[in-house]
């Protein structure tokens, strides 16, 4: 059966042994597996928490309405990175089932906890999509208010895909991010957080602590390569990009993460995090990234 619903996930399969598991809580999806003997392409920390209790600590997490601590005056009850990577989704149907592939939907709504802390009108839909070397995560975001006030009406949000590949950290390199803008978070003071640099490197590296936020890259293909292997990211909807690996120096203050994870993945991150959407009302905004195993040779 290629999608099997347990108590808190589901799990989509491929004819040719490919896998995908995705939390109904956060709708994370917390494993991706190609391959004729199947190989996981995600990274998820050991001391992860995957009983719903926080929210998970590697795969890929929903960000949505703020990324990082808010700063938009309606999202100053939120915690950081929003509450879509916390909440518990629901498995609202399975969308294709064919010979390419196979695609669930997964909703979330206001609840009244999401309203004690945002009172605005959403309905999110996020579709994950299984191929046979593809994994595909789109998120809709329909702003369902009845206002006909301009601009008071508008849903402003920022959104994003917080994806851990699970790649050597000390060899990844990601493309094409030269002469792109970006904003280094690791900066220890305001100014310099705040003050935007070129990217001067031809290939993207994170051995040391690394949190960057790329402004408007414009790129519609990311790639990740490593020795021996790469997976390619193709975006629709999400002009920024973030890559960050905290290495030791504030790895190890993570309480979730394993000793050493921050060895063992690189998060290379579409979205759109510089600034906000704003969405009419009775309109429906889309965020789009599809993996792809873009080369691989010998063992990994």
């Amino acid at each position: 059966m290629p999608v099997q619903q347990a108590d808190d996930r589901l799990i989509l399969t491929h004819p040719n042994g490919s896998s995908v598991e995705v939390l109904l809580y956060g709708a994370t999806v917390i494993s991706w597996k190609t391959g004729t003997e199947p190989v996981e392409r995600l990274f998820v920390s050991s001391k992860a928490a995957l009983d719903g209790s926080k929210p998970v600590r590697g795969g890929i997490p929903i960000v949505f309405p703020c990324f990082g601590a808010p700063s938009h005056p309606e999202h100053a009850r939120l915690s950081q990175h929003g509450f879509a990577r916390n909440r518990a989704w629901t498995f609202d149907s399975v969308v294709t089932d064919d010979g390419s592939g196979v695609s669930v939907r997964l909703t979330l709504t206001p609840t009244a906890s999401i309203k004690a802390v945002y009172d605005r009108s959403f309905e999110l839909a996020y579709v994950v999509t299984l191929g046979e070397d593809a994994l595909a995560t789109d998120l809709h975001v329909t702003n369902t208010s009845r206002s006909s006030v301009y601009p008071e009406g508008n849903l402003e949000f920022q959104a994003l895909f917080h994806t851990y590949i699970r790649a050597p950290a000390d060899q990844v390199l990601v493309f094409p991010l030269q002469n792109k803008k970006y904003y280094d978070k690791t900066e220890t003071s305001e100014e310099g957080r705040n003050t935007a640099k070129t990217e001067t490197r031809a290939g993207v590296d994170v051995r040391t602590f690394t949190d960057s936020v790329y402004e408007d890259a414009e790129t519609a293909k990311y790639e990740v390569r490593w020795p021996g292997c790469g997976i390619e990211i193709k975006v629709e909807g999400l002009k920024d990009v973030v890559v960050w690996n905290p290495q030791q120096e504030a790895g190890s203050k993570i309480g979730d993460m394993e000793e050493g994870g921050w060895e063992r993945y690189v998060c290379v991150e579409p979205g759109h995090v510089r600034g906000y959407v704003k969405l009419e009302p009775g309109r429906t905004w889309v965020g789009r990234q599809v993996l792809r195993v873009a080369m691989e040779t010998g063992n990994e």
